[in-house]
């Protein structure tokens, strides 16, 4: 077997405590186990954790199942069509494992970089986004989720409302939430979100901040229509509040995707836009490296915060982002990965199309790496198909904690990038039709 398959069957005997590994020496049986502690009484902790002090803060409960759901690795023979980072097969990750073996060897390499992040790297994304974006205005950040979370917290107090799309990214519903804003949905069709409707929700909620993700939204793959573009920021600007742009797959377009828009910050003098942007969906989940962009006052708030928050990232890690981004690899990968997604995308909508034509396809996205599909009305429901497909050998994402309050109908959201390749993806509609024909 490969020594990849060992390593990792070392790594689950010693989660499990039956071996123990010896950097240096190699692993060993681990000692037998004595007597258990009786366990003590953590009961008081339910009192401590909802004592909220106040009836009018949002509660503090958090639920990260519609994170986890594409986080966590699905069982062994399972098709993992819930998926949100790419394919190992789809990752750069001999440019990568290069990128940080010369970083490691650059001047200072280890030492401390600077708290807003290194000038090269900010200089990169600033360009990234273009318009009168300078390096300045740029803050290097962990990954884009830490990032939605330091924008959340410097934007808006506790308790605050706070607008978002309806559907959206579970993981930014769960963000606000455990900053103790309230989610307010404005819904989103084929074309971004309807400025008629963030206009009214503004009015109606009294918020000052918007998260939306106006390039391949998470989970339609919807980009907000060109018509759209000033109106939303024009509506922010006169309710006297941000857009916090999350900018997550642009480096995810399809081949045939065209030209793509300019970030919403590029056209933004005023700075009601505070801009997200990461290298992770492109590159691999461990590889955390992302931006914030600001125009004013606001960009000191962020840097406080993310200061306070982890001081700053590992520089080794940035300086492997720059090696990377400043390789010829870099380019060669992106433009495999676009033709491959292309593929891939494909592949699925030819399948579902011949299998399950039942299961309604609203919107065929030229960017990102998931379909959203919606189920037939009066069907036994996403939680049951969830479980039957998952029974049948294929993991999938169900729609529910994609709405911040009740949602129109029942879906599901169908990756195609984190599976082998298309023989996978064939086989795994195979196996959801047959869990459609047990609950459907």
């Amino acid at each position: 077997m490969s020594p990849v398959t060992v390593s990792r069957a070392l790594a689950q005997l010693a989660a499990e405590g039956l071996v123990v590994t010896r950097p240096g020496a190699g692993a060993f049986r681990a000692r037998p186990h004595t007597a258990q502690t009786p366990a003590g009484d953590t009961s008081w902790q339910e009192v401590a954790l909802s004592a909220d002090g106040s009836a009018d803060l949002v509660p503090r409960t958090v639920d990260a199942s519609g994170v986890t759901v594409s986080l966590a690795a699905p069982p062994p023979g399972v098709l993992e069509f819930s998926g949100g980072y790419l394919h190992p097969s789809l990752q750069p990750e001999r440019a990568m494992a290069a990128a940080l073996a010369r970083a490691g060897r650059r001047p200072g390499a280890w030492g401390r970089p600077p708290l807003e992040g290194l000038p090269e790297l900010r200089e990169w994304f600033a360009r990234g986004i273009g318009g009168a974006v300078t390096a300045a205005e740029v803050l290097i950040a962990a990954g884009g989720q830490s990032a939605l979370a330091t924008a959340l917290r410097a934007l808006a107090p506790p308790g605050a409302p706070v607008l978002v799309e309806s559907p959206t990214y579970p993981g930014m519903l769960a963000l606000a939430r455990a900053a103790g804003l309230r989610p307010v949905p404005v819904p989103v069709d084929p074309e971004g979100v309807r400025p008629e409707l963030l206009a009214d929700a503004f009015r109606a909620s009294g918020a000052r901040v918007f998260v939306c993700q106006p390039l391949f939204q998470n989970p339609t793959g919807a980009v907000l229509a060109p018509g759209r573009r000033a109106e939303v920021l024009r509506i922010a600007r006169e309710a006297g509040a941000f857009v916090v742009e999350d900018d997550f797959v642009r480096r995810l377009v399809h081949a045939d995707a065209g030209p793509l828009p300019r970030p919403l910050a590029a056209d933004d003098p005023d700075g009601v836009v505070v801009h997200v942007g990461s290298l992770t969906k492109a590159t691999s989940p461990s590889f955390r490296v992302s931006a914030l962009a600001a125009h004013g006052p606001v960009l000191e708030r962020l840097r406080a915060i993310q200061v306070v928050d982890s001081f700053f990232v590992p520089r080794p890690l940035q300086e492997a982002a720059l090696e990377l981004v400043g390789s010829p690899a870099w380019p060669r990968h992106l433009r495999a990965l676009s033709a491959e997604l292309k593929v891939r995308r494909d592949a699925l909508t030819t399948a579902l199309a011949a299998r399950l034509p039942e299961l309604a396809l609203p919107h065929v996205p030229s960017g990102g790496y998931h379909l959203w599909l919606r189920l037939p009305d009066g069907s036994g429901g996403e939680e049951a198909l969830t479980a039957a497909a998952l029974r049948a050998g294929v993991a999938l994402t169900p729609g529910r904690p994609y709405f911040s309050a009740e949602p129109p109908a029942a879906h599901l959201r169908l990756s195609f990038a984190a599976v082998a390749g298309t023989g996978e993806i064939t086989e795994g509609v195979r196996r959801l039709r047959a869990a459609c024909d047990e609950v459907l």
